[in-house]
């Protein structure tokens, strides 16, 4: 049966997030949705074509935070994977019952409960999930009246994330973690292992290659017109248009 997961965003981690505006915005035609500081980093998101979403976050306060030690030890990339899930202590329960461990599991707020699979078990990314309910009336949301580095006018038409494409060695193990852990449905495509959930805009899809390490490889696009996608340092993170 489903747990009812949904893939809701990827998160890529920066330097600084002003400079990925001008390549989200300038060339991918993303439009700012939210943002703002939150303890040890600052988290900003944009949505494209159909409303999926990209994630850019940058590290906040004294070196010793997770964003510091990420870009410390690779550099910018991407950074996790969010499913949104019905109850998060069901889903500690369920992913312990595969054999995972849960790390940084918070559910102080009514609001927003996470819990966080590690890299090194979750096939070379972190994996967060994440129940939200709900604010009240009156309650400001995260962030409310920050805003991001100004940005050059919004191209058009947008592009669409049609989500992330992994490399792993191990078959069976893309399955069990994408497939029967978190429930995407699986079909295969270009040589891949393809990931979907019915309430998600973003698929993953999975390449394997028993040379290469488990971990991201690219983030895949599709767009009407000729998307400009030159290497950028910046992003530590590729982006490529797919057919």
């Amino acid at each position: 049966m489903s747990p009812g997961y949904a893939l809701d965003h990827i998160a890529l981690g920066l330097h600084r997030i002003a400079d990925g505006v001008p390549f989200l915005t300038g060339e991918l035609g993303g439009r700012f949705k939210d943002g703002g500081p939150s303890g040890n980093f600052t988290g900003a998101q944009w949505t494209f074509a159909d409303g999926e979403r990209l994630e850019l976050i940058e590290p906040l306060g004294e070196p010793g935070g997770f964003m510091h030690r990420f870009l410390a030890a690779r550099g910018p990339g991407v950074h996790h994977v969010t499913f949104k899930v019905p109850d998060i202590a069901v889903a500690a329960e369920r992913v312990r019952s595969f054999g995972y461990e849960v790390v940084g599991y918070n559910d102080d707020s009514p609001y927003w409960k996470e819990l966080f699979l590690h890299p090194k078990q979750a096939l070379g990314i972190v994996v967060q999930l994440a129940e939200e309910q709900p604010l009240p009336d009156g309650m400001e949301p995260w962030g409310a009246g920050w805003e991001p580095a100004p940005a050059p006018p919004r191209a058009e038409p947008p592009a669409r994330v049609v989500g992330l494409r992994l490399t792993a060695k191990d078959a069976a193990a893309v399955r069990r973690q994408w497939g029967e852990l978190l429930g995407g449905r699986q079909r295969t495509e270009d040589g891949c292992l393809s990931f979907e959930w019915p309430d998600s805009l973003l698929r993953l899809s999975v390449r394997l290659d028993a040379a290469t390490g488990d971990g991201p490889e690219a983030i895949e696009l599709r767009c009407r017109r000729r998307l400009i996608l030159a290497p950028d340092d910046r992003f530590g993170a590729r982006f490529e248009q797919v057919g």
